[in-house]
């Protein structure tokens, strides 16, 4: 619809966005929108980052008050400002061509009413007793409960027309605020940019605003009005002639690229795919970066710096390499030290040396807390979440998105229907965890969201993104080798049974790690799985890996696209 109406990949791109946001596909539209676009005009790549900062008053000395060892999961106060509008609008406004009110029709038809697909009305369902704690969300929710009265189901019934008349009338009103602006002669851009305003400083950010509070949240008009999408420089590396880019270490993308780093001089194809050695070799590369991940990640906007130069350099991978026990599984890696590869003297050695994969529990004073962390398994942090997105054109834009945030069970703020981000988990309370890392006031947390673009020669090669928590840059990494060293298309690659690493810490709940566990498929063969659990590692094997992909490859000596989608769930690609 969206190309029929003379859209580029960019309008498409923000559409599916909210589509996917009004229909709780593990987000909401207070959760928060990552992206990279490339410009053919340009033959650029620009990052997307409309990730929410913790609000006012949110300092580790609050949650510990509390009774908490981490910020809570669920609830008001799980939330950092929203994202996705903010990102949507700026996408649309910067680099799209339709306008605000054509995007978001689909949306609004579905905020209208739809036919709720079993999955979400069934998890609905399952999350029953946490919404009915809030009303805003119990009225949204839960339309078939009976105050006072014990029933079946609460929750829509699959395939019940699900009615949210609250987020239409927000989604209207952005639609109104672009109208008028237009009327009063503005541009195309300044029109959006109006709807914006409404949503961070007008009567939207109002009710939003006051439905937090009146739960016990702290997030504040000033809140809204100062936080803003940065446009920004991806961070990229070259693996064998194809240029990788991520966004930079607010999320855990880099993670990726320092892989990439280590791997590229190691003979990945003669070792043989899902061999003993291949799978050892992606493990403990695998670790080494996501230890990096754990203690060096965070807000590159405020202080202290990360030294993401030093993380990225081509020696630092080789040090790095040199480590890597070939015999035995390490359960005990630890970051890294990249400051010397850029000049510098890490100021951090002291928690250097004592830090630990497995995070020590902070003291926290007072009473139980409300919304404690500890809802969430370690499985469950490191494979839910996350939408993806990918969007490709004739002519030439190529878009890659992974929203998330405002999952069910979501706090709905207000009269506004939007559900609020669960994002502020994934700060820490304790500098020995992540000095990068630790909670203040508008301060974005390190996300796990993480678009992928890769291009050769200057020219798009491919676009991917996959569902997941933790598992996400495991899955595209793997997902990205075996187009490139083992040469499958892009059906294959992204159907083929990845491995899955516990070793690394959550970024979610309890952000615990189980050192030396992998998840394996039965398509590994038995020998290298006993291979495996002699080198000291704790085999788990699945019928399936977790590994919702979805991607688009760019075949340039026939000028066409190849879609690939997953058969994990319900993934799929179209072509107009």
């Amino acid at each position: 619809m969206t190309f029929i109406r003379g859209g580029n990949a960019v309008d498409a791109a923000c559409a599916m966005l909210a589509a996917t946001s009004t229909m709780w596909d593990v987000l909401g539209w207070g959760g928060e929108t990552q992206a990279l676009i490339y410009n053919p005009h340009t033959g650029e790549v620009k990052g997307i980052n409309a990730l929410g900062v913790a609000p006012t008053g949110a300092t580790p000395e609050f949650f510990r008050n509390k009774g908490m060892v981490f910020p809570p999961e669920y609830g008001p106060l799980a939330a950092v400002t929203p994202g996705t509008p903010g990102g949507l609008m700026t996408m649309l406004a910067e680099y799209g061509t339709l306008s605000l009110a054509d995007v978001l029709a689909p949306a609004m038809q579905m905020a209208d009413g739809y036919p709720i697909e079993p999955s979400q009305a069934d998890f609905i369902e399952r999350n029953r007793d946490r919404l009915a704690q809030w009303s805003y969300s119990k009225d949204v929710f839960l339309p078939n409960r009976i105050e006072g009265e014990s029933q079946e189901r609460a929750a829509p019934y699959p395939g019940e027309i699900f009615r949210q008349p609250k987020l239409l009338e927000t989604l209207r009103k952005l639609v109104e605020a672009e109208r008028e602006s237009l009327a009063g002669g503005k541009s195309r851009k300044e029109a959006i940019y109006a709807a914006y305003d409404r949503f961070y400083r007008g009567d939207i950010a109002e009710e939003l605003v006051r439905g937090m509070a009146e739960y016990g949240g702290l997030m504040t008009m000033a809140d809204l009005d100062n936080w803003q999408v940065h446009i920004e420089e991806p961070v990229t590396t070259n693996y064998k002639g194809i240029d990788v880019y991520k966004l930079t270490h607010w999320v855990q993308g880099p993670v990726m690229l320092q892989a990439l780093n280590i791997l590229e001089d190691i003979d990945l194809k003669s070792m043989g795919y899902n061999s003993t050695r291949y799978i050892h070799a992606l493990y403990q590369v695998m670790n080494m970066t996501f230890a990096d991940r754990d203690f060096y990640y965070g807000d590159p906007y405020v202080p202290p710096v990360e030294p993401i130069e030093g993380l990225l350099s081509k020696s630092y991978a080789d040090h790095r390499r040199s480590q890597i026990d070939w015999q035995r599984n390490n359960p005990d890696v630890k970051p890294g030290d990249p400051y010397p590869f850029q000049g510098d003297e890490n100021p951090y050695l002291d928690l250097l040396e004592k830090w630990t994969p497995k995070p020590p529990a902070a003291e926290a004073d007072g009473v139980e807390g409300f919304q404690q962390a500890n809802l969430m398994s370690h499985r469950e942090g490191f494979l839910a979440g996350t939408t993806s997105i990918q969007a490709a054109d004739a002519e030439g834009w190529v878009v890659s998105v992974t929203p998330s945030g405002g999952w069910i069970p979501a706090f709905i703020a207000g009269r506004t229907g939007v559900g609020m981000s669960q994002r502020m988990q994934s700060f820490v309370l304790d500098e020995a965890i992540n000095p990068f890392n630790v909670v203040r006031p508008g301060q974005r947390p390190r996300a796990t969201l993480t678009p992928s673009l890769a291009l050769k020669d200057g020219k798009p090669l491919m676009a991917f993104s996959v569902q997941g928590g933790d598992s996400q840059d495991q899955n595209l990494l793997q997902f990205f080798l075996n187009v490139v060293e083992f040469g499958m298309n892009v059906q294959q690659a992204v159907e083929a049974h990845n491995i899955t690493s516990y070793q690394m810490q959550s970024s979610f709940g309890a952000h615990s790690s189980e050192p030396g566990r992998i998840e394996v498929s039965t398509k590994v063969p038995d020998w290298v799985r006993e291979d495996l659990a002699e080198m000291g590692y704790e085999v788990v094997t699945v019928d399936r890996t977790y590994s919702p992909i979805t991607a688009i490859y760019f075949d340039d000596e026939n000028d066409t696209m190849w879609g690939g989608a997953s058969d994990y769930g319900d993934d799929y690609g179209v072509a107009w």
